[in-house]
């Protein structure tokens, strides 16, 4: 969800106060990763998964608040809209048995959070965009009471200067509308992956996760529906990208895929954050500039699809991590698992060989290569190596996966999870089949409606069945 915030009103003295902290602390970041006093430890993972709360009839049903009062868990949070909520994980040392143990983790406490919901006649859905939500549902009605929520919508309409949020996606249909507020954001749901980097990597890992976003958001997708539209496979990107836009001028974008790989670390992302992003949340905080709370909050209204995070190791030593956020919710806690596993294989093994990740492509053609993964999935075409596009499936299972092994074998990741989860990913390509294709075949084939469609989803979402394998 991010910081949540003491007061919305901001003035002048508040933007001039938090730009010069903000300097102050980029300033500060940089001289620590130049100086290499950041986190000597292993590297470790972790994740956020977002999630909605649905009715009866399958429809968002805006009851977040009761929902965590009786879930009570501190490791479930609300989110944008009153019908999301977000599950966190602690993080996990990123070797071994790592990531079946945040598998564990995450299972259990969706498990009992499920049963909670049930027991309020309601659904817990991993997708990510709800088939049923209609555009009507996105309104300020339906926010959630956070101070955070209300001063982002009042802040990016300010730099908007009152012009309403157009959406307009071509995908297999059109789907065009206007909002005067920012709750179009809430329809999209995701499964953050995160990374601790390696001291002195910041780059190399930066531009491996640029990298591997193509493959990753392809063999993810899950989101083809969008108020009862065939869009693309994954309709997010494009739906989160319009959705907090503010304004038409250079940068003005907030989720964007970025303009170039970076040349030294990851201090060269927070510094572009302060020199070409306008401040949207001034709130300033007398703590020590250590504490880095003006940076850590420029950076989260920035949502980056690879957004570098500053955190702290539990000795205090400060670290940092790539935030990947391509991916979106389900279709299965296993399916999400074995998405994680496959992003931090291939991230490892592109940021530890000797052709480093910015050479192996030019900017500009891995970011096309990934709006296409994302708008055609694993029908898309892609260009690798230089070489002349190429089938995204067949490169998954020749390329793309023949590295995840490699990075998963550095990172010393137990053989039988590194087969578990790799094969999953397999079976994705080979049965072209992960959760977008899967609901459009599930609508061609029965005439489904939406509901009808989510349904079947929920059911075979709680089996934990791989999505490559459900049936139609």
């Amino acid at each position: 969800m991010g910081q949540e915030l003491k007061r919305t009103d901001f003035h002048d003295e508040d933007y001039a106060v938090f730009t010069d902290r903000l300097k102050k602390e980029t300033a500060l970041l940089e001289s620590w990763e130049q100086s290499d006093k950041l986190s000597h430890a292993p590297v470790s993972a972790g994740f956020e998964l977002e999630a909605w709360l649905t009715d009866t009839a399958l429809r968002p049903s805006p009851k977040n608040t009761d929902f965590m009062e009786a879930v009570d868990d501190p490791m479930i949070v609300p989110e944008l809209s009153r019908f999301n909520v977000e599950f966190n994980g602690e993080p996990e040392t990123l070797t071994g048995a790592g990531i079946s143990r945040m598998h564990l983790a995450l299972t259990e406490l969706w498990q009992h959070a499920f049963d909670c919901a049930e027991s309020m006649d309601m659904k817990l859905a991993m997708i990510g965009i709800l088939p049923t939500v209609k555009d009507s549902d996105l309104c300020i009605a339906n926010m959630s009471a956070t101070k955070r929520f209300k001063a982002l919508n009042e802040q990016v309409l300010r730099l908007r200067k009152g012009k309403p949020i157009k959406l307009d996606i071509q995908g297999e249909d059109r789907l065009q509308s206007e909002h005067m507020d920012v709750m179009l954001e809430a329809a999209a749901t995701s499964f953050q992956i995160h990374i601790k980097v390696p001291r002195g990597q910041g780059g190399d890992y930066y531009n491996a996760s640029k990298i591997a976003s193509a493959p990753l958001v392809a063999v993810a997708a899950n989101s083809p529906y969008l108020f009862g539209k065939n869009l693309w496979a994954e309709t997010r990107i494009p739906l989160f990208e319009q959705a907090v836009s503010v304004g038409d001028w250079d940068y003005a974008e907030r989720v964007t895929f970025g303009v170039r790989f970076i040349e030294k670390g990851l201090s060269e992302v927070f510094a572009a954050n302060r020199q070409r992003y306008p401040v949207l949340l001034p709130q300033n905080t007398d703590r020590p500039i250590e504490k880095l709370d003006h940076l850590r909050l420029q950076n989260g209204t920035i949502w980056r699809w690879n957004r570098p995070l500053v955190g702290w190791d539990k000795d205090g030593t400060p670290h940092l991590r790539l935030e990947q956020r391509v991916v979106p919710a389900g279709p299965t806690i296993i399916d999400s698992m074995a998405n994680a596993a496959f992003y931090y294989g291939l991230v490892t093994a592109l940021a530890n060989h000797s052709l480093r990740p910015h050479k192996r492509a030019q900017f500009f053609t891995t970011r096309d290569n990934f709006y296409a993964a994302a708008q055609y999935g694993l029908d898309a075409e892609i260009r690798w190596n230089h070489e002349d596009s190429q089938p995204m499936d067949q490169l998954i299972l020749d390329e793309f996966l023949p590295m995840a092994e490699e990075g998963l074998n550095q990172l010393q990741i137990d053989e039988a999870d590194i087969w578990r989860y790799l094969d999953i990913i397999s079976g994705r390509a080979r049965n072209k089949q992960n959760g977008a294709t899967w609901q459009r075949r599930y609508v061609a084939k029965h005439g489904a409606s939406m509901q009808e469609m989510l349904d079947a989803y929920i059911i075979l979402q709680q089996t934990e069945i791989p999505v490559h394998e459900w049936p139609l």
